[in-house]
């Protein structure tokens, strides 16, 4: 027990020591951005105070927060020093609702605002900023708190449970553990929205509407189309959403406007489907998929055996 005590001690010190190093290369990076941006820029007026606000969110509150930290962490009080912080977390989740629309905002003021362009661009020639620019710094704090995860919680896993700062820690892991799944929601709901505008784009004219509320991208890919009657195989490209499956083909490649978008063919709502693998289920080169829809069956194949597997997991999972 001793020796297993010990060692605890020795990774817990070590953790420890090792988030207070990079907490301190982390407070650097924001002080970059708060001195050489933030500050400069309420006393130039080269931004309205709403539009400096929606870019650089609540940065200085972020600063706040992991500089009171990095002074408790100093003075070894872990538990207390965490615990403090955990109150303040919540910050980082409305940093992330932010950064979209922040990234825009900058974007916006780059094109359109000339002095500050000129101001941006003087500012990451200084030395301090070793060739990066402001894009780089502004999503440190998301980086940042995937960090805090993993130092959370090897601390508690180095702490003995009798100890009185594992329950602190235990409640810090758990803050921390919460708010990275708030930030992850708001990832994927970002990356899913771009994943829908992306398919409305390559599908030609407006007819089918891809960007609906509440719905998901899975997947894509060409499969081949087995006609019910004797005829020969079609080449289609399928769309996979959580509530439908769009079929697209090419468009003429002598199009002028649409040469290299697709045109919806069909749009199979999967609320009343059934999926079947019809072969497929051993190592033969590829295989065969029955959809079934009230009105219609739908034969789909690959000769390719992990794209159909693939496709026959989705759509599953999908349909359920």
């Amino acid at each position: 027990v001793e020796e297993q005590r010990a060692r605890w001690e020795r990774k817990r010190s070590r953790t420890a020591k090792e988030l207070l190093e990079t907490e301190h290369k982390y407070l650097e990076q924001l002080d970059l951005v708060l001195t050489y941006f933030v500050t400069i820029l309420k006393a130039k007026g080269t931004l309205k105070p709403a539009v400096l606000e929606t870019v650089f969110g609540p940065l200085e509150s972020l600063y706040s927060a992991s500089h009171v930290l990095s002074l408790h962490l100093e003075k070894a009080n872990l538990g207390s020093g965490l615990e403090i912080f955990c109150q303040n977390l919540d910050l980082y989740g409305h940093y992330a609702e932010n950064l979209e629309q922040a990234n825009k905002t900058l974007k916006e003021q780059l094109r359109k605002n000339k002095s500050f362009r000129r101001f941006k661009k003087l500012q990451e020639t200084r030395p301090q900023f070793q060739g990066r620019e402001l894009e780089d710094l502004l999503p440190l704090p998301l980086q940042r708190l995937q960090q805090y995860k993993h130092f959370f919680r090897d601390l508690l896993e180095n702490t003995s449970p009798d100890s009185a700062e594992y329950q602190k820690l235990a409640k810090a892991v758990k803050s921390v553990s919460e708010v990275s799944r708030w930030v992850q929601n708001i990832t994927d709901k970002r990356d899913n929205s771009l994943q829908l505008l992306r398919v409305q784009k390559l599908l030609k004219g407006q007819k089918t509407q891809v960007l609906t509320p509440g719905r998901w991208y899975i997947q894509e890919g060409w499969l081949l189309v087995v006609p019910s009657k004797g005829e020969e195989l079609k080449r289609r490209m399928f769309f996979l959403f959580s509530d439908v499956l769009i079929a697209a083909k090419p468009c003429h490649p002598l199009h002028l406007l649409n040469s290299n978008k697709l045109c919806c063919q069909a749009v199979y709502p999967l609320h009343q489907c059934s999926v079947d693998k019809v072969f497929g289920h051993t190592r033969s080169q590829g295989g065969l998929l029955s959809l079934s829809f009230p009105h219609k069956t739908l034969l789909l194949m690959s000769s390719n055996q992990q794209d159909i597997n693939d496709w026959y997991r989705s759509l599953t999972a999908a349909v359920r």
